[in-house]
């Protein structure tokens, strides 16, 4: 007769167990290393809470990321000479042999800006007239002129930048922040995802913020802004505090029996999670609230805050996510895919989001926030130097462009009051201070304290990172 507990075992726990004892040690002779230490390189990281690899100069990460790929060439990167040789053919020594978004088979004609620029700050960094509140900050932040990705199309370029590999399935850099630093916030998720422009532009995709193999209790929880804030958090119908108490803890029971069994990691994330969303009851309408919001706030952002589920009223819920110690919070603004009539569509997305982006960050700034929180603002690539539909000033439009595009940081241990990097005459091409995707990463897991090489996770028998096998940090990005 087998004791009671291991009547309890399924079979499948029974063989796996065996077998993982039977193989770790055949597997531990041929490769001649520890095991144990292999899950991963930095095991003081490993779930949150353990000695980091320098001291941080950031505690939290606010993204505003402008899905669709916002033109650089409008908005943060003049070029005179593009407008010099509008509508001439793109020299073919920029563009022979390189890959291009344009597949009609239409002339690579030069598409010049119809937007002003001017020079703004003590380092008079220009910036287009359709951005004036950022303008006003830009002794705040850094423009990244060079930024540089991998992928032409939307959906691996949202993936690239989200994880550092244009296939879908590894984690987030939410993720693997929440997993190598943990929370300083119990009743709230480590990483908050808000998006506004629903219904426009290209498709958001829920795995953009997924943990990958990572437990998924890294995962991103999507705030909502009608509705419950967080889905199925609210008590059903019927059912009071007490009566969803008592049916969490015997579901808390049944799960931890059944973790002893088989040991599943993410038995224990089911635990987590319940108990989680038994304190986000309390936490998220309170964060929701925004009654006590003094006048002076609708002042900084503007009115359009007062209107949940904009781009304004997110950033003003990323302040009060901040204040809460969220370690990552995301926001996506959808429309930024302009193809043709991009002078229509440029400018109203511009209204959406420059005001509340300087919003967001006088209001860290004047709290206190902005030294240990940083802010980016990105898209997943920018938009070709070459005109995609005509070459008109009143209707034309780019095509993808992922060989240079910008964006701006701030906060956080970054340079604040300048300008990294540049692009050729044309746009087309990065001329010095490349920032790739890859080395953005490591130097944004820098300031957070961790050595990029050293965050790592093992997942089907190789180790993984955020920025794969690749990226290095950029000191000239650093305050």
């Amino acid at each position: 007769m087998f004791p009671d507990h291991c009547q309890q075992w399924t079979r499948r726990a029974f063989l796996g167990r065996g077998a993982f004892g039977v193989g770790a040690m055949g597997l531990a002779s041929l490769l001649q290393e520890n095991l144990a230490g292999k899950a991963l390189a930095a095991p003081s990281l490993r779930g949150g809470g353990g000695v980091l690899h320098y001291a941080p100069k950031a505690k939290r990460i606010i993204f505003l990321f402008m899905s669709g790929g916002p033109s650089q060439l409008d908005l943060f990167d003049p070029k005179p000479k593009l407008n010099e040789w509008n509508g001439q053919p793109m020299p073919a020594s920029l563009v022979k042999n390189e890959r291009v978004a344009q597949l009609q088979g239409k002339p690579l004609l030069c598409m010049g800006s119809r937007y002003a620029f001017a020079r703004h700050g003590q380092a008079g960094v220009e910036i287009s007239e359709l951005l004036p509140w950022t303008a006003k900050m830009a002794d705040d932040i850094t423009v990244i002129r060079s930024m540089q990705t991998e992928a032409i199309n939307h959906d691996p370029a949202v993936t690239f930048m989200q994880t550092g590999n244009a296939q879908p399935g590894r984690p987030v850099m939410g993720s693997w922040l929440s997993y190598g630093l943990g929370s300083h916030n119990r009743d709230l998720p480590s990483f908050v995802v808000l998006v506004s422009g629903i219904g426009k532009g290209q498709n958001l995709h829920t795995r953009y913020w997924g943990s990958g193999f990572l437990p998924t209790v890294h995962q991103g929880v999507q705030f909502r802004s009608s509705g419950d804030p967080v889905l199925f958090v609210s008590n059903p119908p019927g059912m009071d505090s007490a009566v969803r108490r008592r049916i969490l803890d015997g579901v808390r029971d049944v799960n931890q029996q059944k973790l002893e069994v088989v040991g599943d990691p993410e038995i224990s994330t089911r635990i987590e999670q319940y108990e989680m969303a038994w304190r986000m009851q309390t936490s998220v309408p309170d964060l929701m609230d925004n009654s006590n919001e003094p006048a002076s706030v609708y002042d900084l952002y503007g009115e359009e805050a007062k209107t949940p589920g904009t781009f304004a009223a997110n950033c003003l819920l990323a302040r009060k996510l901040a204040e809460r110690d969220v370690r990552f919070i995301q926001l996506y603004h959808r429309d930024w895919d302009h193809h043709d009539k991009l002078p229509e569509a440029i400018g109203s997305e511009c209204r959406h989001v420059d005001r509340a982006g300087y919003a967001l960050v006088q209001d860290l700034k004047q709290r206190g926030l902005l030294d240990d929180t940083i802010v980016v603002w990105s898209g997943e690539f920018g938009r070709t130097p070459m005109s995609q539909s005509s070459t008109s000033y009143d209707t034309y439009g780019r095509d993808h462009h992922m060989k240079a595009f910008s964006a701006w940081v701030a906060g956080g241990g970054f340079k604040a009051g300048g300008l990294v990097g540049a692009t050729d005459e044309l746009g087309f091409s990065v001329v010095h201070d490349r920032v790739h995707v890859h080395d953005f990463h490591a130097t944004i897991l820098h300031l957070m304290g961790i050595d990029h090489t050293q965050l790592v996770y093992r997942s089907q028998g190789r180790d993984f990172r955020l920025t794969d096998v690749h990226g290095q940090r950029l000191p000239i990005l650093l305050a």
